[in-house]
């Protein structure tokens, strides 16, 4: 597998791989949370009167021709009310629908192209809320008579699952724990003080209890994942740092910040106003599944390197912590600026 040729130290080519695989996961844009789904809400306020709330993220591929397509039967009640805030583009307006909608289709036109999923929304008077998910390739649903009542939790759980995969600051950091620390327990153990933090301040944020301005939140989490990768260069065996003997006070401390973040992102893509406990609970088990399957994965490819290559990985964790750094160092300028 290893060994030393013509003094310079051979190791197979797939063990190279392992570790520029190790630096991809470290690595993986250079922007954090750049694809957040939209939302689709359609409320029915009296026997005709609908209200549609349309919020597109500004990143993902939509474009201004697309638009809610409304059941048949339906109308807009005037000219849309429109705002941009943050990252999302939100449109507000009412419709008339003289029949029905059971039975019709909703949904939006000229989503070629899109690369985030639509969650929608569908509210009738006195009957139960049906939530679905819309795509480029299935861009409208139909309009049920009866709903699932699990479909509301199913949607935010992926939601919570897809935001720790492709919301690549929380994923660094998490990577970076991983990185960090030695021993799986000790692993679990911080990964679980992170999990606990984030979800304190996700829920309290949620709820109006308390919140802090976004940017500087979102600035301070690009720093708590510099520092991690400082903390991984740094290491040495014979005087363990603080981040090492105490990972758990760490990881608690910043992810009280990144629940913020996590926030923030659930904000943006909006709640549901009847349904609020039931999508912040299910959103936060996705975002924690996908957490674990993102420390599982790590964990098994350090495993494997130090099984068949023992002696290539520090040189693979260093060069990962330097990913990490520099892909930090970057959000933590354009965050600041």
């Amino acid at each position: 597998m290893t060994g030393w040729r013509d003094g310079r130290f051979a190791v197979k080519p797939w063990l190279w791989l392992a570790a520029l695989f190790l630096l991809a996961l470290a690595a993986p844009a250079a922007h954090a949370d750049e694809l957040r789904p939209g939302y689709l809400e359609f409320t029915q306020q009296d026997a005709r009167q609908w209200a549609l709330t349309w919020k597109a993220p500004i990143r993902g591929g939509l474009t201004p021709a697309t638009q809610p397509i409304l059941p048949e039967g339906c109308t807009a009640n005037g000219k849309p009310n429109r705002r941009i805030y943050g990252g999302t583009a939100t449109s507000y307006f009412t419709a008339l629908c003289r029949d029905k909608v059971s039975g019709k289709s909703i949904g939006l036109s000229n989503m070629d192209g899109a690369q985030t999923d639509i969650l929608v929304r569908i509210a009738p008077l006195n009957r139960p809320v049906q939530a679905a998910r819309i795509t480029a390739a299935a861009p409208t649903i139909t309009i049920t008579a009866k709903t699932d009542a699990w479909q509301l939790a199913k949607n935010y759980f992926v939601i919570g699952m897809e935001h720790i995969i492709q919301g690549y600051d929380h994923l660094l950091f998490v990577i970076a724990l991983v990185l960090l620390i030695r021993g799986r327990w000790r692993v679990i153990g911080a990964v679980t003080a992170f999990t606990i933090a984030h979800s304190v301040t996700l829920i309290a944020t949620i709820l109006g209890l308390f919140r802090l301005p976004a940017q500087p939140v979102e600035a301070v989490i690009a720093l708590s994942i510099l520092f991690l990768a400082s903390e991984i260069i740094k290491h040495d065996p014979s005087r363990p740092r603080l981040s090492e003997r105490r990972p758990w006070l760490v990881a608690f401390i910043f992810g009280l910040l990144h629940g913020f973040g996590f926030a923030a992102a659930l904000q943006d893509i909006g709640l549901p106003q009847d349904d609020v406990a039931a999508a912040l609970l299910t959103f936060n088990l996705g975002v924690e599944a996908g957490q674990i399957a993102v420390v599982l994965l790590c964990l098994a490819l350090l495993t494997a390197i130090k099984r068949f290559a023992e002696g290539l990985m520090r040189p693979a964790i260093v060069t990962a912590a330097y990913g990490i750094g520099i892909t930090a160092s970057y959000w933590l300028i354009a965050r600041l600026l």
